[in-house]
Parts: structure tokens; C-alpha cells; sequence
């Protein structure tokens, strides 16, 4: 008896032991759902489309129009080429994000991957040289077991796995967690936090650079200021969600 004989046999009786919950209400679904969230809670999780930031990515009120630079990317310059993001950072998202990153669940990065695949549909990744995540202090990386930017790439990205390298970038000391500090108080934490470890292998090479949320925006620009100023072509930003101010 082949495995997928097995599995096709096993499925009803694995539903009905071990059902599949919804992400963010617990609500058990019927079968195997590739998006695991509920119909109710699925209405909150829209996919970020244009019109947005032609810059950051930052999505706009208004539904109609084109994309365009928002008012904070027209005073100020970004050492990246570009940031996009899937869905909004809200919930039923960031509860998701949120047992992921902190409690290890991974079983929610499943309904990450193909809801960035959904997207994808709409505004196509272009094929990188080098995809980056962004890396985290040994210290904490210790302490929580896992670099959830690492794990998203994988995740994310499977046909270009042989592309991702988390040995570029690194952390040079401990910084106090992003959570609760303002913009400017984010940008100076992150400072010359970052250095990359082998220049030569990032020279003229366009970069993705991978994280799980985009809020201010700090500490990619900060990665990408260091891979820019070690001669890399370009950088752009990838990130699963986006805060919203």
C-alpha cells in the first residue's frame, strides 16, 4: 500500500480526531483548508493591493487609482528600491504572526505561504539574485529557537530555496525590542546595528530582503543601507504583513 493510498485512506478519520481550526477564532473547518482561517475571519484578512505606495507600500484609502509615492516617501529617502507587504498587519492577522513568532506555532505558516501565493498572482516577485532574511541576535535567536524571517523565506519562496543565504547579514550587538518605541526611537535602536559578513559574495547582486512585518520600516531600511553600502545593486523589501498608522 502506497503512502498516498494511505494518506487518501487516513484523511476522514485524521479530520475528524485532529480538525483543522481556525487561526483566529478556533472555529473548526471542514477538511484541509489551504487559507486556515474561518469564511467569517477571512473577510479581515485582505490581500494589500494597489493603489499603494509606489515606494513603500503602503496602501492607500481610496480603492480606485493608480500607485504613487505617499506623502512620507516624498520628504524622505529609503536605502531600499522598494517594500511590499501581503496582507495589512490587523487582526485576525497579527494573531497569527504573533503565535508564530513568539510561541513557535507553525502551523500557520501554511496559510502564509498561500496567501502570499494568492498575491503573488497579483503583483509578481521579481526573480532576485540573493533572498536575505533579516537575522536575528544570537542571544535572542537562543531564546526563541528559531529566525521566523528564515523560515518564512523557505516557506515563501520554495522554488528559489537555493537562493536564500542567511550568513550575509548579521547582528553586531543586543538591541532592546522594536515593540513600543516610536519611529525615531526604532531608527537609532537599529543604527549600525547590522554588518554584512561577505561582501564579496553580495557585490552587484539585486537583494530580497525578507521579514515577517513591516511597521516603520527601520530596521530593513537599516539592513539595506548596510548591503547597499557593501555594494549591492539593489535591495528590495519583502515582508508577510504591514503595520498601518
Amino acid at each position: 500500500m502506497n503512502n498516498i493510498f494511505r494518506t487518501e485512506l487516513w484523511a476522514p478519520l485524521i479530520d475528524i480526531l485532529f480538525p483543522e481550526r481556525c487561526l483566529a477564532c478556533s472555529t473548526g473547518l471542514r477538511g484541509r483548508q489551504r487559507i486556515a482561517y474561518c469564511a467569517t475571519c477571512l473577510q479581515d484578512v485582505g490581500l494589500l493591493q494597489e493603489p499603494f505606495c509606489s515606494k513603500c507600500g503602503k496602501p492607500f484609502e481610496q480603492a480606485n487609482g493608480e500607485s504613487h509615492l505617499c506623502g512620507y516617501c516624498l520628504k524622505n529617502g529609503w536605502y531600499f528600491k522598494q517594500a511590499r507587504a501581503v496582507v495589512r498587519y490587523q487582526p485576525p492577522v497579527t494573531e497569527a504572526v504573533k503565535m508564530f513568532k513568539y510561541n513557535g506555532r507553525m502551523h500557520a505558516l501554511a496559510t502564509f505561504a498561500a496567501l502570499s501565493q494568492q498575491y503573488f498572482q497579483h503583483q509578481p516577485q521579481e526573480e532576485p539574485d540573493l533572498i536575505v532574511p533579516v537575522p536575528l541576535h544570537a542571544k535572542r535567536l537562543r531564546q526563541r529557537g528559531f529566525n521566523q524571517a528564515l523560515i518564512l523565506c523557505r516557506k515563501t519562496f520554495p522554488a528559489w530555496r537555493d537562493k536564500i543565504d542567511p550568513h550575509i547579514l548579521e547582528r553586531n550587538f543586543w538591541t532592546q525590542p522594536q515593540t513600543g518605541l516610536t519611529g525615531a526611537e526604532r531608527r537609532k535602536n537599529v543604527r549600525n546595528a547590522f554588518r554584512v559578513r561577505r561582501p564579496e559574495k553580495i557585490e552587484n547582486k539585486k537583494i530580497l530582503l525578507v521579514d515577517d512585518v513591516f511597521t516603520t520600516g527601520a530596521t530593513v531600511n537599516e539592513c539595506a543601507r548596510i548591503l547597499v553600502k557593501s555594494q549591492a545593486a539593489e535591495v528590495a523589501v519583502f515582508t508577510f504583513a504591514r503595520a498601518i498608522d
